[in-house]
């Protein structure tokens, strides 16, 4: 039995970092082709071009989007006008395009979180969408980003809603390196789950339980405190080493499953997984008290529970139905489950956690 964890080469963390991009990238190239999040351009470029010197860069707005369609027009633009490191500086699906863009050019990554609203920038997975915001594929990458850095002062700028939804995202990180580990399934980088994952991913939990809340507060008053600081490691680290070492289970199926209801597309990735993680939960009849600490957790940073709060206020059983059927497609991870999982199941189990979620709502 091969066991494998993946990890990016270098993962740095602090106040101010952006201004320190171009010296900490000069190790892997001398000419930076920069992929940024249009909506935070103005944000961050100052910081970064202050701290560039002499530095060779371009700049290329990201259109929204992580689809193919959008990633070929980026390699253009990078064959256009040069460059020997890839940056993705931006949310998950910049960082996606970002990495997916340097894997099929053969050039190194580095991936600048500005949010803490995924588990994206650690892997080497890039989640491919349809140009209509449909789960299309995983891409799954031959090595991790090269270097993640991430400027904590701006992420505690951004919306407290961004950080929930990363806790969200990591929320799963647990429960599905769990189900991996009793099925013995094969994590993202193609070995079994370590005990070093399965010890991140735990450590991970627990930091969500113990600061989650407090950083949330934090965060909504624009100020980073230390519990941001250990969520926004939490979020970025603990869960990106995590769930790739440890692998994916039914949460992250439910979220792709999700996608096929056009009311959730409004929803941020992290939010639709807090949802899939308490699916998995009932699915798996994991105690009740177990349960409750998600739930509640979910419930005191604004993370959905049931499925009005995802916009699904009339639920059709037909509807439901096609997505615990596309839950349940060939190749996607509820196959890593410990026992078979059927779409009768998956449907029966969207249901009974969307009455959890009521019954314990405050």
């Amino acid at each position: 039995m091969t066991k494998i964890i993946g990890s990016p080469t270098r993962y740095i963390q602090g106040k101010g970092e952006l201004k320190n991009l171009a010296k900490r990238a000069s190790v892997i190239g001398d000419h930076l082709f920069i992929l940024v999040d249009k909506n935070i351009k103005d944000i961050v470029l100052p910081a970064i071009e202050a701290g560039m010197g002499d530095t060779k860069y371009d700049v290329v707005e990201f259109n929204g989007e992580c689809c193919m369609t959008e990633i070929n027009r980026v390699i253009d633009v990078l064959k256009e006008k040069g460059g020997n490191v890839v940056i993705g500086v931006g949310g998950g699906k910049t960082h996606d395009t970002a990495k997916a863009v340097g894997y099929y050019t053969n050039h190194p990554v580095v991936i600048v979180p500005t949010i803490a609203s995924t588990d994206a920038p650690c892997s080497a997975l890039s989640v491919i969408y349809t140009e209509d915001g449909v789960f299309e594929k995983y891409l799954f990458l031959p090595s991790n980003p090269n270097i993640v850095l991430v400027d904590t002062e701006v992420v505690s700028k951004a919306p407290a809603r961004l950080l929930a939804s990363g806790i969200g995202d990591a929320l799963a990180t647990y429960f599905e390196a769990r189900a991996c580990w009793l099925s013995e399934a094969d994590n993202c980088v193609g070995g079994k789950p370590t005990k070093t994952a399965m010890a991140l991913a735990k450590l991970c939990y627990e930091t969500l339980l113990e600061d989650g809340v407090s950083a949330y507060l934090a965060v909504k008053n624009k100020v980073c405190t230390k519990a941001v600081e250990n969520i926004i490691e939490a979020n970025t680290y603990l869960s990106g080493i995590g769930f790739e070492s440890g692998g994916l289970a039914g949460a992250h199926a439910v979220h792709n499953g999700l996608t096929a209801i056009e009311e959730t597309h409004k929803f941020y990735h992290g939010e639709k997984v807090a949802f899939g993680t308490l699916v998995q939960l009932v699915l798996e009849n994991a105690p009740m008290n177990e349960i409750k600490d998600v739930v509640y957790l979910c419930q005191q940073i604004g993370l959905p529970t049931t499925l009005a709060e995802l916009d699904v206020t009339e639920v059709k059983p037909e509807e439901i139905m096609e997505v615990a059927k596309l839950v349940c497609a060939d190749g996607d991870t509820v196959g890593n489950m410990p026992f078979a999982v059927t779409p009768e199941d998956v449907y029966a189990a969207i249901l009974a956690a969307d009455e959890v979620g009521k019954y314990l709502k405050k």
